[in-house]
C-alpha cells in the first residue's frame, strides 16, 4: 500500500498534484465513491465505509454490489479489497482492526463529510467532481465487472 509523505494531506496544493489513483486513494476515496453512483455506470451498487477501531489510521469508503467493489484500484472482489485493506493497515499498526459501515449520509454533502472528518468536494484545490468522472470514465465498467464476477 503506497503511504503519503508527511505534511501532503494537510498541504491542499501538493495534494491536488498527486496522481489520480493517490488522490482518490488517500483523502478523497469518498468523492470517487459519490460520483460513481451519481454517474451510475453499473446498477446495483451501494456506497461502505471502513472505520478504523482505536482512533488509527485506515478509513476508506468504496461502493459495491455486495460481491465487487469499485474504488480507485478498480473493480475487484469486496472480501478481497477488504482483506487487502486490513492487511496493509495490520503492518503499521499491529491488530489494525475496523467496522464496515453502510453509508447512510449524503456522500458529496460538505457538512455530512465534515462531520465525519472528511472534506467536501468544494473545499479541495480543484473541481474533484470533474476529476472523479474523469477518472471513472477511463473504465470499461461491464467488461471489468464481468470478469472481477468471474472470478468469484
Amino acid at each position: 500500500m503506497y503511504r503519503l509523505k508527511p505534511g501532503i494531506k494537510r498541504d491542499i496544493v501538493r495534494r491536488w498534484a498527486l496522481p489520480d489513483r493517490i488522490f482518490f486513494g488517500h483523502g478523497a476515496c469518498h468523492i470517487l465513491a459519490g460520483v460513481y453512483l451519481a454517474e451510475c455506470p453499473l446498477a446495483g451498487f451501494h456506497a461502505e465505509r471502513i472505520i478504523p477501531k482505536d482512533d488509527v489510521p485506515g478509513g476508506h469508503m468504496y461502493v459495491t454490489d455486495g460481491l465487487i467493489a469499485f474504488d480507485y484500484h478498480g473493480y475487484s472482489l469486496r472480501e478481497r479489497l477488504l482483506a487487502h485493506h486490513r492487511r496493509s493497515w495490520a503492518t503499521d499498526y499491529p491488530g489494525w482492526d475496523c467496522d464496515i459501515e453502510i453509508v447512510d449520509f449524503p456522500i458529496l454533502g460538505a457538512h455530512a463529510l465534515n462531520s465525519r472528518k472528511m472534506l467536501g468536494p468544494d473545499q479541495h484545490l480543484g473541481d474533484t467532481i470533474a476529476r472523479a468522472k474523469a477518472f471513472i470514465g477511463r473504465f470499461a465498467h461491464a467488461e471489468r465487472a464481468a470478469k472481477v464476477h468471474a472470478m468469484a
